[in-house]
């Protein structure tokens, strides 16, 4: 009875968290996390090497992370690699150990993650609080998980903080990770007549490619816009300075975002504008649109 009891105890031991009382104190001690990796080198320019890193998480979903890393990222795998490898991504929230193969300039394999629990007395003294579930929710080891994929670090958390943006979260740095966002580009925004920019809009300023010398360029041609959206438009319609100017030229200075984008919409050009003012001068970005859709404004 007695063996059977310490077999069973070393199978629980081997299989779930180890528990050990000092006093008063109990230290919990989880293990590991595991997962697989995949990486493509095809389709990378740069010198750069494309990673995703996926686990399962605790309630049975998937946990996804995919990014371009430069190889001096990892310790131990080389820009030819080929055939077993055994490679290393340390990062400040914790370490991946993975191991695999490559061929063809694809890999493959596994990897086990090992949190670093310093990381989270470290964050929280700079006010983030990694204990406490936002968007990037599930356990703890989890969002350090992400953490160290996307690379989340002190020094980001203290550049952001130098910025005086406001009030940030665990969430924004997660953000101002994916999408490259640090102070020197907050304050930058921040001084271009947008003061109540939030994370979020710098996640669009980001994707769309808005940074401070086209909020000038547009600002100088005077299509000054207090709405930060307006911007974004024109980002998504491809309003360049090129076209705002020529705008200007055919003495369409002072027009709205919303008519701008109609003229980008509708493909009206410098050309299609001198045409309809040779029959009327004082033809407007309405009745512009409404020629180019086939119909004529009455008592024009």
């Amino acid at each position: 009875m007695r063996k059977n009891i310490l077999t069973l105890f070393g199978a629980v031991f081997g299989f779930c968290l180890i528990v050990i009382v000092v006093g008063s104190y109990v230290i919990v001690a989880q293990t590991a996390i595991t997962g697989d990796w995949h990486a493509d080198t095809t389709k990378q320019k740069d010198g750069k090497i494309y990673v995703q890193f996926e686990r399962r998480t605790a309630n049975g979903g998937r946990n996804q992370n995919g990014s371009n890393y430069d190889y001096s990222d990892f310790e131990g795998l080389s820009q030819n690699a080929n055939g077993p490898v055994n490679f290393r991504l340390v990062r400040e929230a914790g370490t991946l150990d993975c191991q695999g193969s490559f061929a063809n300039g694809k890999g493959s394999g596994t990897f086990t993650f090992t949190p670093n629990r310093g990381f989270i007395d470290a964050m929280k003294s700079r006010g983030f609080d990694f204990e406490k579930a936002g968007k990037h929710d599930g356990d703890i080891d989890e969002r350090l998980f992400t953490a160290a994929t996307v690379n989340v670090t002190t020094k980001l958390a203290d550049d952001l903080l130098s910025a005086n943006f406001g009030q940030l979260g665990v969430d924004d740095l997660f953000k101002a990770a994916i999408f490259k966002i640090d102070g020197q580009f907050m304050a930058e925004m921040k001084a271009t007549g947008f003061p109540n920019l939030g994370m979020e809009d710098l996640v669009k300023a980001r994707i769309f490619k808005i940074d401070a010398d086209y909020v000038r360029q547009v600002q100088e041609m005077g299509f000054e816009n207090k709405d930060f959206e307006g911007l974004v438009k024109f980002r998504i319609f491809k309003v360049t300075p090129e076209f705002l100017n020529q705008l200007k030229a055919e003495g369409f200075a002072n027009v709205s975002s919303e008519e701008v984008v109609k003229c980008r919409i509708f493909n009206i050009d410098a050309d299609f504008i001198r045409t309809a003012k040779a029959q009327d001068p004082n033809v407007t970005i309405e009745d512009l649109v409404q020629m180019k859709i086939g119909v004529r404004r009455s008592g024009r």
